[in-house]
């Protein structure tokens, strides 16, 4: 469903495929623990793979963002494709979440 790859300040988690009810709270725990086992730092949620996503993923998202939020973690989106976006913006959670470009840019950010 996903890979999670760490760097030092770095915690990339890339689901891939459908990220809907039956899989997203496995996607949640993974994104909490990475949040629990980093805290004070950065996780970044790749959607570049993420083919659909319904409001339990969404939901995942979230409730990672405010877990996040809790510990001082940023926690932030990337590789958003332009049928995930008009969800993000339908819901005005493109307010709400960090949305980047790609991971590159998310680095740049955080230099």
């Amino acid at each position: 469903m996903s890979t999670t790859i760490a760097y030092p300040e770095i915690t990339v988690i890339c689901p891939h495929g459908a990220v809907n009810a039956s899989n997203s709270a496995n996607l949640q725990q993974e994104m909490a623990k990475a949040i629990a086992q980093n805290q004070k730092s950065n996780v970044l949620v790749d959607l570049e793979q993420v083919e659909s996503l319904d409001s339990a993923g969404l939901m995942a998202l979230v409730s990672s963002l405010r877990l996040a939020q809790t510990v001082g973690s940023r926690f932030s989106l990337c590789g958003v494709s332009p049928a995930i976006r008009i969800i993000f913006e339908l819901t005005q959670l493109d307010r709400v979440f960090e949305i980047f470009e790609n991971t590159k840019a998310f680095e740049e950010a955080c230099s």
